[in-house]
């Protein structure tokens, strides 16, 4: 079963895009290729339960298990040596990214408060886009009760677009809320 935003991709977003950059295969249409989600854990040092925390939060969010990033040097300043886990982090691919972004873009974003768009400012270059949230209460199958702490959280969605402007439009058509130019 093909996911609400997938259907919508296909149907709509494709034959738009085609028309606005006038491309000669559907194939040269940008597609999305992956979301990583990324949460760095800082205090997992100091505290175990923090990493448990974190991995049943993401967890939760993503819909399946993330991975446990460890430092790959070890960092006097920061108290962290070679092995140490530093963060989660878990790429959700097909309809599983679908299905999450669909959440992100109509449920979770919505929720901020004094929300007016995401900055358009966040692409790499190479068509990939970053946003990075506050807190995961912004999703609605976080309980705010079992939360032992607000940790913020990075989404990185990775597109075939070569540039950004393609990038931008792909999912400005999904359903992404941009900010306004200001006039």
């Amino acid at each position: 079963m093909a996911s609400r935003l997938r259907e919508y991709y296909d149907e709509t977003v494709v034959p738009a895009l085609v028309k606005e950059f006038e491309y000669k295969n559907p194939m040269q249409v940008p597609r999305l290729h992956k979301v990583t989600l990324n949460i760095g854990i800082g205090e997992a040092i100091a505290n175990a339960k923090a990493l448990d925390a974190a991995v049943a939060d993401l967890t939760t969010i993503a819909g399946q298990k993330p991975i446990v990033t460890r430092a790959k040097k070890s960092i006097a300043a920061f108290r962290v040596r070679t092995g140490m886990p530093v963060g989660v982090t878990v790429t959700l691919r097909g309809e599983r990214m679908y299905e999450f972004l669909d959440r992100l873009m109509n449920a979770a974003l919505p929720r901020l408060r004094d929300f007016h768009g995401v900055s358009t400012r966040s692409f790499d270059g190479r068509g990939n886009y970053t946003l990075g949230l506050r807190e995961q209460l912004l999703f609605p199958e976080i309980d705010y009760d079992k939360i032992d702490k607000v940790r913020g959280l990075e989404v990185t969605i990775v597109t075939s677009a070569r540039t950004d402007e393609e990038a931008r439009r792909l999912l400005e058509l999904l359903g992404m809320p941009f900010q306004r130019a200001a006039a």
